[in-house]
């Protein structure tokens, strides 16, 4: 008896090892080398390897999370509030004796720009303005610990952004394919909110700006929609959690990756914010969720930020 049971021991060991050896190469042949492949590799290429394999692939992947997560991840205490409850300011133009003049004002304007569809697009409408409106010329946003955009930046770039009507447009364009895509909520015929790229100008703020009011706007989108918001940059990311009020800033680009993977699995919906800081530093392909995820890429007009 104590023989045969070492040789079923053997036997099984034996096993296991040609098992492995086969799911190696099936893996390979699949592209899976890295156990960031085998976090995004397809549903039916994780289901092939044995039981054995995968949960020693995935027991492993979650020893890197965590190790990751302790080295990579810094919470970021009272960023939420200071982002989400920016203060607003706004630039009017005046008439006066001399002339036409600016007027800087507290607060949100009472009314901002018009706008209306043209083909699948909005383009600013000055032609509905009602008697005695004055749209703003420019709105200011000023949040007291900065932007995930200004800390990123070697030397900082102050705690303010301006917003003219061409920024506005671009949130106007992203929350409609949000409510679009919410009103027909489906992730099996409709996976994901419409991926937008949005190509700025070097030397005018357009990236700050529109990364940053894009972010305010969808901290402030209803959290039962939407529960995440996310702004990367390159290898770095700043996730913002709207129902814990937490921001958790990541530094290493297979945590990014591991981490919105991981906020999927959670049940959580959220939108990603990517601006190209710098040339070479395009998302990749598999970064964002396949499902429930909606991403805009923030770039200037130069083909490797994006191509």
């Amino acid at each position: 008896m104590q023989a045969s049971g070492r040789y079923v021991m053997m036997e099984r060991a034996v096993r296991n090892e040609v098992d492995m050896e086969e799911d190696v190469h099936k893996l390979y042949e699949n592209g899976v080398d890295t156990l960031l492949n085998w976090l995004v590799a397809a549903a039916e290429v994780t289901a092939s390897v044995h039981k054995l394999t995968k949960h020693s692939l995935d027991a492993a992947l979650q020893e890197a999370r965590n190790r990751m997560t302790t080295i990579a991840a810094m919470k970021m205490e009272g960023y939420y509030e200071s982002v989400y409850s920016a203060r607003w300011y706004h630039v009017v133009e005046v008439s006066g004796g001399e002339g036409t003049g600016m007027e800087a004002k507290e607060g949100k304007p009472i009314h901002s720009w018009n706008y209306k569809k043209v083909g699948d697009t909005f383009e600013k409408d000055d032609g509905v303005r009602e008697s005695g409106e004055v749209p703003p010329r420019l709105m200011v946003l000023t949040s007291d610990k900065g932007w995930p955009y200004t800390l990123n930046l070697l030397r900082g770039a102050g705690n303010d952004f301006f917003i003219n009507c061409e920024v506005d447009r671009v949130w106007q364009i992203v929350e409609r394919d949000l409510t679009e895509w919410f009103s027909n909520f489906d992730l099996t015929l409709n996976s994901s909110p419409l991926p937008r790229l949005l190509i700025g100008t070097p030397g005018i703020g357009k990236s700050m700006a529109a990364g940053s009011y894009l972010l305010y706007q969808l901290l402030h989108y209803d959290v039962e929609e939407l529960q995440v918001v996310v702004h990367c940059f390159g290898s770095k990311m700043y996730v913002f959690e709207k129902t814990t009020k937490i921001v958790t800033r990541y530094s290493d680009e297979d945590m990014c990756i591991s981490e919105l993977r991981n906020l999927r699995e959670r049940g959580m919906k959220g939108y990603i914010i990517y601006d190209v800081a710098k040339k070479g530093t395009p998302p990749l392909r598999h970064f964002a969720p396949s499902t429930g995820w909606g991403m805009i890429v923030v770039s200037s007009p130069n083909l490797d930020n994006y191509d």
